[in-house]
């Protein structure tokens, strides 16, 4: 049975519908408004073997921040969702990828800790219309919405729009490994995670 979620979310500032299926096939419609954060989100998708289905009407008029953070915060809803009580996932995941002169990375452990470490430096303000301090803000938003401890980032590059692909690309590959069924007993000491 494939493991989906779709959560609506509405705020003075954001309104979200998204569905997402974790055992899907890379199937993507995205529109947030921003087009260099649905780029990052259809590479997510792609790259995890995701069906992600995501519409976003925010307050653009405003800034990018409360679309980038929301978004973030329902993402990683619908991925804890998907999961319910997961007790046979593989648990961890890690991923380093390149682009170009930028190398991403990422590990991660679904444990139901959501914490965030993030590592990158960008030299612009900007990629397209997104703001790049918010990436940060994306991602912690997601880890604490879907209860994984995230360490995330660049170790180096150039451009900016390639440290901040390699990053969501690592994401996905990194999740996609934490999110296999493995069988059997949880993978925890505890017995639960």
């Amino acid at each position: 049975m494939p493991r989906t979620a779709t959560i609506n979310r509405e705020t003075r500032e954001t309104e979200i519908s998204l569905t997402l299926n974790i055992d899907g096939s890379g199937n993507r419609d995205v529109s947030t408004g921003i087009g260099f954060l649905d780029h990052m989100l259809i590479s997510f998708a792609v790259h995890g073997n995701f069906d992600l289905t995501l519409k976003c009407d925010g307050d653009l008029n405003v800034d990018s921040h409360h679309t980038a953070e929301d978004v973030g915060i329902v993402l990683g809803s619908a991925v804890k969702a998907a999961l319910g009580e997961k007790p046979t996932i593989a648990r961890y995941g890690s991923a380093r990828i390149p682009m170009d002169e930028a190398l991403g990375y990422c590990d991660l452990d679904i444990c139901a800790r959501p914490f965030l470490v993030f590592k990158a430096e960008f030299s612009g303000g900007k990629a397209g219309e997104l703001d790049t301090c918010l990436i940060e803000e994306f991602m912690r938003a997601f880890a604490f919405n879907s209860g994984i401890t995230l360490h995330i980032g660049a170790d180096y590059g150039d451009n900016d729009h390639h440290k901040i692909e390699s990053m969501f690309k690592a994401l996905a590959y990194a999740l996609k490994k934490a999110v296999e069924v493995k069988g059997g007993d949880v993978i925890s000491a505890k017995g639960v995670l």
